[in-house]
This record gives C-alpha cells, sequence and structure tokens, in this order.
C-alpha cells in the first residue's frame, strides 16, 4: 500500500510500488487531465509537480511520490499562478488540438513559480521538454510574459 497525497488529498493506493505516477492519476483515481504522450519522459505530456517541481510522471514510480505533494492540472484553478497562466492560456488562445496543454502549463506554472520574470532563455530552458505538435511556441512565450507582466507570479 501506497500512501499519496494528490492535490492536497490523501490517497492509499494498492499497486506495485514500480506502478507510474501517470497511470495511478489517470486509471485509478480518475484525473485524466495529465495525458499520455510518448511514455519515455519525451515529450511533456504527463508533466505534474512533485513538491512544487515538474516531473514526468509516465517514468515517475509511485513509491518515489510517496510521501510528497503531488499536484495535477486538476489544481491549476485553485493556484494564484496556475490559475494566471490558464486565463493568459485562454486569452491568447494558445491551445489548438489542446493535448499536450495540461502539461506545457504545469510547467509554466512551475517557472513562474521560481522566476516571477523569466528571461525568453529561461521560458526556453523550462518548456523545452515540453512538445506542442500543433506549434504553438510563441503563443506560449508570450502567455509566459503575459503572467510575468502582469505580477502574478510567485
Amino acid at each position: 500500500m501506497t500512501s499519496l497525497n494528490i492535490n492536497g488529498k490523501q490517497h492509499d493506493i494498492d499497486l506495485p510500488e514500480d506502478t507510474p505516477l501517470l497511470w495511478t492519476l489517470r486509471d485509478h483515481i480518475g484525473l485524466t487531465g495529465t495525458k499520455f504522450g510518448c511514455g519515455m519522459a519525451l515529450c511533456g505530456a504527463c508533466t505534474v509537480h512533485l513538491d512544487g517541481e515538474p516531473i514526468r510522471s509516465c517514468i515517475t514510480p509511485i513509491s518515489a511520490a510517496a510521501g510528497k505533494k503531488v499536484t495535477t492540472i486538476e489544481a491549476m484553478a485553485e493556484d494564484k499562478v496556475g490559475h494566471a497562466v490558464q486565463e493568459a492560456w485562454i486569452a491568447l488562445g494558445v491551445p489548438q488540438c489542446g493535448y499536450c496543454q495540461a502539461g506545457q502549463i504545469m510547467s509554466a506554472t512551475a517557472l513562474l513559480k521560481t522566476t516571477a520574470k523569466p528571461t525568453d532563455k529561461e521560458i526556453d530552458d523550462a518548456m523545452s521538454g515540453n512538445i506542442c505538435r500543433c506549434g504553438t511556441y510563441t503563443r506560449i512565450r508570450a502567455a509566459i510574459k503575459q503572467v510575468a507582466d502582469k505580477g502574478a507570479a510567485k
């Protein structure tokens, strides 16, 4: 039995400790906002926060999350920075197909919580592990800058 704190709620999970966090979130807890993309931590669609740090849940075993705080896209509306990021995403029409956007938002939120006014290089570095097949990178950067310019970060 593994005890996980997900979005502020405790969940006792009766799965093998090497079960990927992604499948635990989606298939056993019902939080389907976190997406499966590649299964190899290369695309970023499965990004969640583990104690505030963006991680790839497709390769993170639940044993690594035990005793830590897991935050998913479902909790971003209640997070000051996460909510501001979501609003900027909507205002600037960032999503096209939308599949990668949960991971993009999670990475952007983590960046803005540590760097209130990120440079283009800091944005590129923080977002480099998130792939958008629709190519909305320019709008993603603009949305991050909009949040920073409004002072909603940190």
